[in-house]
């Protein structure tokens, strides 16, 4: 067979008109804009010339994974009809300070061309951008029909940001403000909503510190008769809630303030009635300081909850056991490991539809507490939640046997990011690598997509990962490996990897120089304190050069030739115009 004829044929195919294409623009149009996964849209719009045209002006949403694989000018060259964007700013190991601060992923320039391209924009999501108030001041007021901001992670901007939101967003329905570094300057930004705001569905201030203007926000909660998503912050006592309750029965999720009895006045009777009066809740966190002689004024309210957030609660077992003796339709859990393992068999006993779990660590920094969860309380889950997909545990110790039985009870795991927090430690019992741990995981669960590993591996774990993890799409390492095998064999092995993130492990330039051929179809890759060289990342970008190879300056500089931190990751927009000095882009 000739072998251009694939290719041939695959080309006939998106220049000429076949009988499928044979539509009016507008009805073509109207069924692509039913379809509402973005791989799928673009997956359609490669079919031809006409389904290409169409998907491109019936498009309203795009997704930005990260913020310098494309410019703002592109993408609205791309998609002249956005009413909604999200987008992803800096690598996830600014969530652990490897990134400095003024690193980059200003958001203004994208709201600067936005404002031109899409006056009508309605929906701004962000994660792990650098936000000011000016930017805020600049949406509020560009945008006529600003709806909706949430903000992920994001810093550089304070309260009055807030304030210019609530005065110049007019048909504001959703505000969410989670885990920001934002400069708290007060609760005063809650009292700049006009009276003639009504629309508010999503209000979210939990992360937030200072004391609000309570009387402010009763009104506003009165007033928004569609408001289904309410998270205060823990200044928020037990008497102000009940009122906010009385408001907003209809109300499907709820983040509470202080949970501590010195915060009650009167009677628990009227917060129980208040709890027991949300038919519709799903969702509940904050519970900050909990204590048992309240926690049964929720009781009444957890019978139809699917997501429990209790990581701002420092709960016992015998606490979470009667909790969750209320809660049979949980889907996900989140937990601080103060429950201990026998709060973990409660989970097991109490919930056989949870499909997610998360237990953190109280206080990850004291190597002195010898409290908290270990392999007995995991396996206790995975033995009663055979539906568990996705888990993220942090534990003091493990063992290759617990970790076998666990991916043979729940073999459907998508998520699995196992923290053991001391560094490089093995299999306590047995004193081996955790190399059949992940071996287990990788081998029993085909359909896991994200895997973090931790503990003493040898590259014997990532000789499994290449040849067992065939749908894994990120894969976060940290303190491991033995030589550039190890990566080697992921480079090679993971058809659908998109994101690689290592730290301190002893793979050098053999290992990243491997995936020359494999970096342009990934998302990213992110190095620190490993062995790759300056040269080794200019051979790189030599090879590469639509991928942006940026090595991230100690304050020492990079006189030893080493790469200290290096981010990898594919652009169709070339060198960002913004790195700051500490950045070389090669």
């Amino acid at each position: 067979m000739d072998p251009n004829h694939k290719r041939s044929k695959t080309v006939d195919r998106v220049d000429s008109k076949t009988e499928s294409t044979q539509f009016p623009d507008e009805v073509l149009e109207r069924v692509l804009s039913l379809i509402k996964s973005n791989k799928d849209r673009s997956s359609a719009s490669l079919v031809c010339k006409d389904w290409y045209n169409a998907e491109r002006w019936s498009r309203r949403h795009v997704f930005i994974g990260n913020c310098y694989s494309v410019s703002p000018e592109i993408v609205a060259a791309r998609f002249p009809k956005i009413r909604s964007v999200t987008i992803k700013g800096k690598p996830r190991f600014s969530d652990f300070n490897l990134v400095p601060d003024d690193w980059g992923a200003d958001i203004f320039p994208w709201l600067n061309v936005f404002a031109t391209a899409y006056p009508f924009l309605e929906e701004l999501r962000l994660k792990r951008m650098a936000v000011s108030d000016e930017s805020l001041e600049f949406l509020a007021t560009k945008f006529v029909e600003f709806k909706k901001i949430s903000m992920l992670s994001c810093d550089g901007f304070s309260t009055n940001g807030l304030k210019a939101i609530a005065t110049h967003c007019k048909n504001l329905t959703e505000l969410d403000i989670q885990e920001n570094g934002i400069d708290d300057l007060g609760g005063h930004w809650l009292s700049c909503f006009p009276e003639s705001l009504t629309s508010l569905e999503v209000l979210n201030f939990s992360s937030l510190n200072s004391e609000v203007c309570f009387k402010a926000l009763e009104k506003l909660v009165s007033r928004s008769k569609s408001l289904r998503v309410l998270k205060v912050n823990r200044n928020i006592s037990l008497d102000q809630l009940q009122i906010l309750l009385s408001h907003a029965p209809q109300l499907m999720e709820l983040g509470t303030g202080t949970f501590m009895q010195e915060l009650v006045s009167g009677p628990v009777t009227g917060l129980k009635n208040a709890f027991s009066n949300c038919k519709k809740l799903l969702t509940l966190s904050g519970l900050w300081d909990a204590t048992p002689l309240y926690l049964p004024v929720i009781y009444s309210a957890c019978a139809n909850l699917t997501f429990l957030n209790l990581s701002y609660a420092t709960l016992r077992s015998d606490e979470l056991a009667n909790l969750l003796s209320h809660c049979k339709c949980l889907r996900r859990l989140w937990l601080l490991d103060t429950v201990g393992d026998k709060g973990l068999e409660a989970v097991g006993t109490s919930c056989p539809l949870l499909e997610e779990l998360r237990v953190f660590p109280a206080d990850p920094f004291d190597q002195e507490i010898l409290l908290g969860v270990t392999e007995s309380g995991f396996v206790s889950v995975s033995r009663g939640c055979p539906n568990l997909r996705y888990v993220l545990y942090f534990c003091r110790q493990m063992t290759n046997a617990a970790v076998a039985t666990i991916a043979k009870n729940c073999p459907n795991f998508t998520h699995f990011r196992l923290c053991i927090m001391n560094p490089g430690q093995p299999d306590y019992l047995t004193k081996e690598p955790m190399d059949e741990a992940f071996g287990s995981i990788v081998k029993t669960c085909p359909n896991l997509q994200r895997l973090a590993v931790s503990g003493l591996l040898t590259d014997r774990t990532f000789e499994y990962i290449g040849k067992y993890a065939k749908n894994l799409e990120t894969l976060s390492v940290a303190f491991a490996g033995s030589t550039d095998l190890g990566m080697e064999c992921v480079l090679g092995g993971c058809p659908k990897l998109r994101k690689l993130e290592i730290r301190d492990c002893p793979f050098g330039n053999s290992a990243f120089l491997s995936g020359v051929g494999k970096y342009e179809s990934m998302r990213s890759l992110w190095m620190s304190a490993c062995n790759v060289t300056i040269n080794a990342c200019r051979t790189l970008a030599k090879e590469r050069p639509r991928l942006n190879v940026e090595v991230m300056k100690d304050e020492g500089g990079c006189n030893d030739g080493q790469a200290h931190k290096v981010y990898v990751y594919r652009t169709v927009a070339g060198r960002r115009k913004d790195a700051p000095p500490f950045v070389l882009t090669l």
